[in-house]
């Protein structure tokens, strides 16, 4: 009893991490989301209303998410309840959608907020709607992961989506400023380290004072840390450019720019250059998507393939692993041969149907479901290409008024020679055909 009892004396005393004690206690306290919290923010407007809706909240940690629904339902006077994806199934929101039935009969509402929402299955999305549905519950779902791949169509049409913005730098520094002022001692940083510190920080406000808790327990008495300091004492680099800034946008260029002009030892001095000032590999990852797409094309097929394939790995990995993955993409892109053929058939097949895009296929090849459009002509001489020699038609697919045109182009390099080839053959075919 004696050991039970100061277990609990000491779990009670135990010191609480200066981002936990600092959590803001009102709406108007919270850092860094003025357009959703500001007085004509999208939250504060859902507030002034009669009812509020269930909503996903979808940002990167430690920009206010889990801070926000809890004062949310402290403002509408719900009662408030935290579950986890990771660590809930089934079984346990069936549990909490009885206690929340059981609450609302006695005239009590329920915010049930989800931490990673994104990690439930189909199945468990599913279950939430019934009791969006009702009322039962007003759902918070928090994920970083973008809502239109991860969270089912059914449930996004339930509920808001609300995107928390990274903390800027001054969201950041408001932050240390309230530390300072809650422990009443100033950082010992000089200006140079203090800003490191904000970069640092990378938008997360739970992780700028995570740092700053960090700073004050390694200083002595009087001391002050520079720059060079601080990232010894903390173990993590400053970025060296701001990623809203020149210096991010200069190195993605520089590294697509080495790509396309297939130097693959200048790309990967760029990559490495992004990720140790701190870039998020997925945001790369994603561009060199892009200039599979782009530059490479169906030239090397494959290149987007390992491209994407690169994503899931480092996704899968997580850092430093998964940066190789990233890397060995960037040097197949770069080592690729390269087409922007079409790149550039979708951007004019772009311009002509914005410009014509009122034009009606011919009735060829339109379905015709009904006796009435059989009658209308509606699929009316269209030929079966399978049923043809060569599996080769001819016929033409344009708009009447259009006539057929050639948007797409292939180079005489990598598989779009063969692309060409094929291309030319049913030219062939098709003059012989009159089509």
């Amino acid at each position: 009893m004696t050991d039970l009892f100061q277990a609990a004396h000491l779990e009670k005393d135990a010191p609480r991490p200066l981002a936990d004690r600092l959590r803001p206690e009102t709406l108007a306290e919270v850092a860094g989301q003025d357009h959703l919290l500001g007085p004509d923010g999208a939250l504060t407007r859902l507030l002034e209303g009669d009812s509020l809706g269930s909503m996903i909240f979808w940002g990167p940690p430690g920009t206010g998410k889990t801070t926000v629904a809890r004062l949310i339902a402290k403002e509408s006077k719900l009662a408030f309840v935290q579950v986890s994806a990771i660590f809930s199934g089934v079984a346990d929101l069936k549990k909490i959608f009885d206690a929340a039935r059981a609450r609302r009969a006695t005239g009590q509402g329920t915010l049930l907020f989800v931490d990673e929402i994104h990690r439930f299955n189909r199945a468990q999305q599913d279950s939430f709607l019934p009791v969006m549905e009702d009322g039962t519950v007003t759902l918070i779902g928090a994920t970083t992961e973008n809502p239109s791949f991860e969270l089912n169509a059914a449930l996004l049409s339930r509920a808001r989506v609300l995107t928390f913005r990274p903390l800027d730098a001054a969201a950041i520094e408001k932050l240390l400023e309230r530390a300072e002022g809650a422990t009443g001692r100033k950082l010992p940083l000089d200006g140079d380290a203090r800003a490191a510190l904000v970069g640092m920080a990378d938008g997360d406000g739970r992780a700028a004072l995570t740092l700053a808790e960090e700073v004050w327990r390694a200083a002595r008495r009087d001391e002050t840390f520079d720059r060079a300091r601080l990232a010894e004492i903390v173990q993590r680099r400053a970025p060296i450019y701001d990623k809203a800034q020149e210096g991010h946008y200069n190195l993605i260029s520089a590294l697509h720019k080495s790509v396309r002009g297939s130097d693959p030892d200048a790309a990967l001095y760029y990559l490495a250059r992004m990720l140790d000032a701190g870039e998020d590999p997925l945001f790369v990852a994603r561009r060199v998507v892009r200039m599979a797409v782009e530059d490479i094309g169906l030239a090397d097929p494959q290149a987007l393939v390992v491209a994407n394939a690169a994503k899931d790995a480092y996704d899968f990995l997580g850092s430093p692993e998964g940066e190789l993955a990233i890397a060995q993409a960037v040097l197949y892109v770069a080592t690729a041969p390269e087409s922007n053929a079409a790149y550039l058939a979708f951007a004019e097949a772009q311009r002509l149907a914005k410009a014509h895009g009122s034009l009606a296929p011919p009735k060829t090849i339109l379905n015709a479901p009904t006796k009435f459009m059989r009658e209308e002509g509606y699929g009316a001489g269209y030929a079966y290409d399978h049923d043809e020699p060569d599996a080769f038609s001819g016929q033409d697919y344009w708009p009447e008024a259009l006539g057929r045109r050639k948007l797409y182009e292939p180079v005489e390099r990598g598989f779009e020679r063969e692309i060409r080839k094929r291309l030319e053959y049913w030219e062939k075919l098709r003059r012989e055909r009159g089509g």
